[in-house]
């Protein structure tokens, strides 16, 4: 992500000095990451395996190696601009070459990659072009952010590695997309939010690569209040209301890569107001609210990618409260269901008695196992996310009382004990969540 970078100045040691000091910095990274044991102290250099990201000293460390060796770069550069050795600038960093140099970026934090691609043109290229975000999902290399709004038009970012807010730049759109119901979804490195602007339906994308909104793909068939959800470079939508009010069994994948659409083989029920998660490698849909029918939908649908279609599966999401009384608001103006997965097993926020479920695969039912965090307030769903980000389960949510205008952030790494939230975050905002997307890359 490009926002906010800056530069920290010091004063530089010799070139060789500093390309020495990188050089021995990036061996014991790509030593470690092979598996060997670096020959001085792992003590001492304190690194984790490749599947893991630098400590923050590390980082910090990474950050201004690149910078000082970019300088001296420029330095050599005007010294020996006639020279027949003076070095390509696709290596990155001359003193070790292209190779190592990206090996090396591929543990740093993607929030230094700002600093990082304001170095010179050529870090920028490779920071720009997505080649790290693609080498790292080949690793196991990930970091998830949240990406939320509270504001129309406005989103948020939050790392909850170093508990960082970050602010996106602006939408630019007319007051009828701002109005409309709008979806989203991180898939790769970009954000997804889907609309509706006066004669048709729009997608806007958001590139961490850029820091910039830009039009999107439209889907080849226009709709909203889908359920969705994404798996690396792909996502799936499926469901949802086309322009006329018609509820959908169509279904599309994306793959953010080529930045296309293509249409799946159709659902055996249309539903909209659903939700969609990926478990067991196969993509699930589930709830919603059918054609001719003003209750929930209790089954659920699972689409095999190898086999190209859709399997029912009942009673997978059983109503609770039905027939509560006359003051139970009905399907269509509840949210769809809060659910997300970690670690392959699905979780979901009852958000009536602000309870956490699990899903017993086995035996195809749900089982209470704790409380919400307390701020975990909404308006019969609507407000409140619930969202898996990586190994946790977080919950983001304010106080729906008129002086309450702030958000939290909860997290919990699921054990076999009830939850215990941990605050990762907290500032003044709206309580209310539009939307929310979790993009791991």
């Amino acid at each position: 992500m490009l926002e906010e970078s800056y530069h920290v100045s010091r004063d530089l040691p010799c070139a060789c000095e500093q390309a020495s000091k990188w050089i021995y910095y990036a061996f014991q990274v790509i030593e470690h990451s092979k598996g060997k044991r670096p020959l001085e102290d792992v003590a001492d250099i304190g690194l984790r395996k490749s599947s893991k990201l630098l400590d923050a000293q590390e980082k910090e460390e990474a950050v201004q190696c690149l910078h000082d060796l970019s300088l001296c770069q420029e330095e050599d550069s005007d010294k020996q601009h006639d020279s027949d050795t003076h070095s390509d600038s696709s290596s990155l960093i001359h003193q070790i070459g292209r190779d190592l140099s990206v090996n090396c970026l591929l543990h740093c934090s993607r929030s230094d990659y700002g600093s990082i691609a304001s170095l010179n043109q050529s870090f920028r290229s490779l920071i720009q072009s997505g080649e790290l975000y693609r080498l790292r999902r080949q690793m196991g290399i990930v970091e998830h952010w949240v990406y939320f709004s509270c504001n129309l038009l406005e989103w948020e970012a939050f790392d909850p590695i170093s508990s960082r807010w970050m602010h996106l730049p602006a939408m630019t759109s007319n007051e009828c997309f701002m109005c409309s119901d709008k979806e989203s979804l991180a898939v790769g490195t970009e954000l997804l939010v889907f609309g509706k602007e006066i004669e048709s339906h729009v997608i806007y994308k958001y590139s961490i690569l850029t820091n910039s909104w830009s039009s999107g793909m439209k889907t080849n068939t226009p709709r909203c209040l889908f359920g969705s959800g994404s798996l690396g470079e792909i996502a799936i939508v499926a469901g949802g209301c086309d322009s006329r009010g018609n509820i959908l069994s169509s279904a599309e994948l994306y793959n953010s890569e080529t930045g296309t659409w293509e249409t799946l083989p159709s659902m055996n029920k249309p539903r909209k107001l659903c939700s969609g998660v990926f478990l067991d490698g196969k993509f699930h849909i589930i709830g919603g609210v059918g054609v001719g029918n003003s209750n929930v939908l209790t089954c659920g649908e699972v689409y095999d990618f190898k086999a190209r279609s859709w399997t029912e599966v009942p009673d997978m999401f059983p109503a609770r409260n039905r027939g509560a009384g006359a003051n139970d608001a009905p399907a269509i103006a509840k949210a769809p269901p809060l659910l997300a997965v970690v670690k392959n097993e699905l979780y979901a926020a009852y958000y009536a008695e602000n309870e956490v479920w699990k899903y017993d695969k086995r035996r195809n039912l749900w089982i209470t196992i704790g409380r919400l965090p307390e701020q975990a307030t909404s308006m019969n769903g609507w407000g409140l996310a619930f969202r898996a980000c990586g190994d946790q389960l977080i919950v983001i949510g304010g106080p729906r009382a008129l002086n309450g205008r702030f958000i939290e952030i909860n997290s919990w790494e699921p054990t076999d004990g009830a939850p215990n939230w941990n605050l990762l975050g907290r500032k003044h905002s709206g309580s209310f969540v539009y939307n929310c997307a979790v993009m791991g890359c």
